[in-house]
């Protein structure tokens, strides 16, 4: 059961890497701009958007919506016990509609729209249904490492795809290609992958994510009937359920408050580091690549790094220890000279370094912390603050430019949100934490 959980982390990586990270971004909104009137306008429903921003307006879009489908899918998945057959479902609509933007070209960028609202919000309900796994997945001893490695399948995934793309882009001429073909080859293959690799968990997953030892099912592990036969009403009487139960557990609340703070810190570095590194370092193109090559390959040997550290001294002192290092890291790159592409990838070795163990140790740690029987259903919020909070570190990020107009300034800035996650994480009790939720406690917290 663990192998068809790891091989899901290392289909779903592929859409984050090679689509969102680097080739969606920048063709779509090239696309948007072939599209523009002379003022640089697009007209989508009537409204007048600059073509400039279209794409990340469309991202936020997609986020706000996938806020609720995660929410109401988590409480059908609690449910009805069918959590294997929505998360697989809404994996293969995602991977159908990346496949779709084969066909982004000309002026479509309505059509790129809509296949990355649809792909993204299947992103992200897939992924919180995954994390339900968790905690069937080991003993809560053991769950760290497992989480860690399910980690480091997702980077190594996602990385070889990105590897293989990202060559085929670098030597379109040689394959008689032209370099939007290539990047819609690039697009439509992350969807390919996405989806055959899903057959993997589609088989060797249960329906219901199970309970781990010493944990106890509720509704009798088996679909709950709802009193007017409709799952769907029920689920939402049920989410509001949740929603008011979540205040009789404030300690899980006050991690969630940690994980918020530092979580956004992390997502802005590593959404920002390349225009740090282009605008205040003076790196070219080849040289931000090599950039997020080295965090994808580096993030492999970190997460396992730190799940093993963890094993010996609890997931909480590991984690504070990397948000720490996370602060070592901006320090660093504030002080960095510029055009030294040796010195920029000593940065991203050093995130790779910290990136995937800080998450996935925050993911496992946060599995002891739910009410057993309502993992998806928790998950879904933990989704919430890990996407439906990003924009907070990148307003940061472009007051502090625009005050000073550097952006050092603007990459030093994010050390509140560490600083901050760092000292809310430390006043959390986790073993009053994990007894309040009737789950057992690991020996190493």
């Amino acid at each position: 059961m663990q192998f068809g959980w790891y091989v899901n982390e290392w289909a779903a990586a592929a859409f984050s890497s090679t689509v969102l990270t680097v080739f969606l971004g920048p063709y779509l909104t090239g696309i948007t701009k072939d599209a523009a009137d002379a003022a640089g306008d697009v007209h989508p429903l009537g409204l007048s958007v600059p073509a400039g921003s279209f794409y990340p307006y469309t991202v936020s879009l997609s986020v706000l919506v996938s806020v609720a489908a995660m929410l109401l899918t988590g409480s059908v998945a609690d449910r009805t016990g069918r959590h294997k057959e929505l998360m697989c479902g809404f994996a293969f609509l995602g991977s159908l509609a990346t496949m779709g933007m084969f066909f982004l070209s000309g002026d479509r960028y309505l059509l790129g729209a809509g296949l990355l609202v649809v792909a993204n919000i299947s992103y992200a309900v897939s992924v919180a249904l995954s994390y339900a796994y968790l905690p069937g997945l080991a003993s809560p001893d053991q769950r760290d490492k497992v989480s860690s490695t399910g980690w480091a399948y997702g980077y190594a995934g996602g990385g070889l795809l990105l590897i293989a793309n990202l060559a085929l882009f670098q030597g379109h001429d040689a394959f008689g290609l032209d370099a939007g073909t290539a990047v819609r080859i690039c697009l439509a293959s992350a969807g390919l992958w996405w989806a055959l690799f899903t057959l993997v968990p589609l088989l060797r997953l249960p329906s219901r994510a199970g309970v781990a030892p010493g944990r106890t099912a509720v509704a009798g592990g088996t679909e709950a009937p709802t009193q007017d036969g409709e799952p769907a009403a029920g689920s939402l009487r049920e989410l509001g359920r949740t929603l008011r139960g979540m205040r009789e557990h404030p300690l899980t609340l006050l991690y969630l408050a940690a994980f918020l703070c530092y979580n956004d810190g992390i997502q802005t570095v590593v959404s920002q580091a390349s225009i740090y590194g282009s605008e205040e370092l003076g790196m070219d193109q080849t040289s931000l690549v090599t950039a997020i090559l080295l965090v994808q390959i580096v993030a492999i040997g970190g997460a396992l790094l730190l799940g093993r550290i963890a094993h010996r001294y609890g997931a909480k002192r590991t984690i504070l220890g990397s948000l720490v290092g996370w602060v070592v890291t901006l320090a660093l790159g504030y002080v960095m000279p510029a055009h030294q592409p040796a010195w920029f990838y000593a940065l991203a070795c050093m995130i790779g370094l910290v990136l995937g163990g800080s998450q996935a140790l925050s993911r496992s740690l946060f599995s002891h912390l739910i009410p057993p029987g309502r993992e998806a259903e928790y998950f879904s919020f933990y989704k919430i603050s890990d996407r439906g909070t990003s924009w907070m570190g990148p307003l940061v990020f472009g007051l502090a430019y625009q005050v000073t107009g550097s952006y050092r300034s603007a990459i030093i800035s994010l050390l509140i949100f560490f600083v901050i996650g760092f000292v809310v994480l430390l006043r959390v009790p986790v073993r009053r934490a994990i007894e309040a939720v009737g789950n057992p406690v690991p020996e190493r917290l």
